[in-house]
């Protein structure tokens, strides 16, 4: 039965005045927060998702111990998809050389054990698939970032040699090159379906190779893959396509899109939104739409909920089913975007590294019931 007491009151008197308006309106019985979402053969228990975040905790592109709590305690805690960071299909598909990684059978064997605890906790396990492009061979954050010492350091690639900031200039890649990448795409499927993994996220965003190839701001090719909307996205679509054929028809497949460079001349959400439409002919069933990333010159307006209005626009462009992302932190806020028809599922980062048991207090906050591993249950009430 849904959880409906004086918990709810008391929080209401917390909450702005907007949020608490949204609050009086969820008289249903299940919020749409936690409203159950099924894309193809999967079923997502509800919409509070965890977006991919970089550990910068990996040996030679493994997993370990860290992982599986990290990621572990936000099954535990009741988010209905777990995706991992950004997982290379490449060595020099990394930001750091402390990347996770899926270019070997011993990653993916590794990755076992985390998919099977998360699966065991209800929730769905989720893999980002990437290539870090020119912004690859870099520190951690807290490492200070930037490229690595040379000794450490590897040649990046790129759309075009043109440096990210002051960063070493990366090689543009060959039409050969690009073959044997989209190669790599396909054998990283193949071994994230062995892992166990139900959902791939293709991650076009970011300022990451695919969306150097996206973005006019960084790709100069005078080729096929290069000029208009539609050669700049022509590796995307290919990347898709690798994936799509490699990856069971019954499982998902996500693309993580920037929906605006934030500096003019690059792209905006329309131009996203014309490459989210052609996308949608190619098996794609959800985008998660984040923003920024391609330049050191970006001048992004943030604030709470401050990518929702480009989730919507790619929404209600191309038809398909969107995640927001971004400065979501509130139960009330994350239930409101989804009862405005802004976006399908929320995807959620810094509050859950917070918190990772936010869907847990979510439900309860909104008068709904969820369910708790047995060993917490002396917590629920």
């Amino acid at each position: 039965m849904p959880i409906r007491d004086a918990t709810l009151v008391r929080k209401t008197q917390t909450l702005t005045e907007e949020e608490a308006g949204a609050l009086a309106t969820f008289t249903a019985d299940v919020s749409k927060l936690f409203t159950p979402l099924r894309l193809r053969g999967t079923s997502f228990r509800n919409r509070a998702w965890v977006s991919p975040m970089c550990q910068y905790t990996s040996v030679d592109g493994r997993p370990g111990d860290w992982h599986l709590v990290h990621l572990g305690s936000m099954a535990r805690g009741g988010a209905g998809l777990v995706m991992t960071e950004a997982t290379a299909v490449t060595p020099e598909g990394r930001i750091s050389p402390q990347d996770a990684g899926i270019w070997t059978d011993e990653q993916a064997a590794d990755y076992r054990r985390i998919t099977d605890f998360i699966r065991a906790q209800g929730a769905v396990a989720g893999i980002q698939l990437a290539h870090a492009g020119r912004k690859g061979s870099t520190r951690p954050p807290w490492l200070g970032g930037g490229p690595v010492d040379p000794v450490d350091s590897w040649t990046t690639v790129s759309a075009s040699s043109l440096s990210y900031a002051d960063w070493p200039a990366p090689h543009a890649l060959t039409e050969i090159a690009i073959r044997d990448l989209l190669s790599a795409w396909t054998a990283a499927t193949i071994r994230a379906a062995a892992a166990g993994f139900e959902v791939i996220e293709i991650h076009a965003a970011h300022g990451y190779l695919l969306h150097q190839f996206l973005s006019p701001l960084s790709n100069r090719r005078t080729d096929g893959y290069g000029g208009d909307l539609a050669g700049r996205s022509r590796l995307l679509v290919e990347a898709v396509d690798a994936v799509r054929a490699a990856w069971p028809d019954e499982r998902p497949l996500f693309v993580r899109l920037s929906a605006s460079d934030w500096v003019e001349g690059g792209l905006d959400v329309n131009d996203v939104t014309t490459v989210a439409k052609e996308l949608a002919g190619h098996g794609v069933d959800l985008y998660d739409v984040s923003s920024g990333g391609i330049s050191p010159d970006q001048q992004v307006a943030v604030g709470p909920g401050y990518q929702v209005p480009f989730a919507r626009a790619i929404r209600e462009g191309t038809g398909l089913r969107v995640a927001a992302v971004g400065l979501i932190t509130e139960p009330a806020q994350a239930e409101q975007v989804l009862a405005d028809g802004a976006a399908d599922a929320v995807m959620l980062a810094r509050a859950l590294l917070r918190e990772p048991s936010w869907p847990q207090r979510a439900a309860r906050e909104l008068g709904d019931d969820i369910s708790w591993p047995p060993q917490y249950e002396r917590a629920r009430l």
